[in-house]
């Protein structure tokens, strides 16, 4: 019941620099569980702003009154990585045993929110739903800790993809849960949900 809402939301992107994204925002309006309506949108290019410092922005909605209010800071983040299995970051035992020292009980209160680190290698998916009329899927997969979300790419025409993907994720809270969701890419439509497994970080 409000035309100025306040969010004081907070969201973490992890943004590559190999690629050129915009960042889309859509604003919607929900009177019941059923009726939802689009009130605007807007674009950020993230190329266009500065780093390491945080950017005040307000942006106009497209064909829409109002307006939208954002703090965006682009910097470079630490612990989150993507990589294939043939570069897996845990694959050298040296490595290994600097992680080691670094998280053993005497370091333990050195940094109090460097709780460690998730690595999750994504190797298949075996005999997924057909989302297509031609009896097959486009199928990625959706990685998401806490606020922190990453995907592999789309393997085409298959039921079986294989990703051989890994995957290192910061863990900010050791009650977090890792939601793995698998998607049918439909080209510019929403993704079709092809299912989902959440591992609590506990029981790991």
């Amino acid at each position: 019941k409000s035309a100025n809402p306040q969010w004081r939301e907070q969201f973490d992107f992890h943004y590559f620099s190999d690629r050129k994204d915009m960042l889309d925002i859509e604003v919607w309006r929900k009177d019941n569980k059923k009726h939802e309506e689009l009130l605007g949108t807007c674009q950020v290019d993230i190329t266009a702003l500065p780093m390491k410092q945080t950017n005040r922005l307000e942006l106009p909605l497209e064909k829409h009154p109002g307006s939208l209010l954002m703090l965006i800071a682009v910097a470079p983040c630490t612990g989150v990585s993507i990589s294939d299995l043939c570069v897996c970051p845990l694959g050298d035992p040296s490595e290994r045993q600097q992680i080691s020292q670094r998280y053993c009980i005497k370091n333990s209160f050195r940094n109090i929110k460097d709780i460690g680190f998730l690595q999750v290698k994504v190797l298949k998916a075996v005999d997924l739903l057909a989302a297509d009329f031609s009896g097959k899927s486009d199928p990625f997969c959706v990685l998401e800790l806490g606020n922190d979300m990453l995907q592999t790419h789309t393997v085409y025409k298959n039921l079986n993809p294989e990703w051989n993907k890994v995957f290192t994720f910061p863990i900010k809270d050791i009650h977090d849960v890792l939601e793995v969701t698998v998607f049918d890419e439909d080209g510019d439509k929403p993704p079709d949900f092809l299912g989902k497994v959440a591992i609590p970080l506990l029981s790991v």
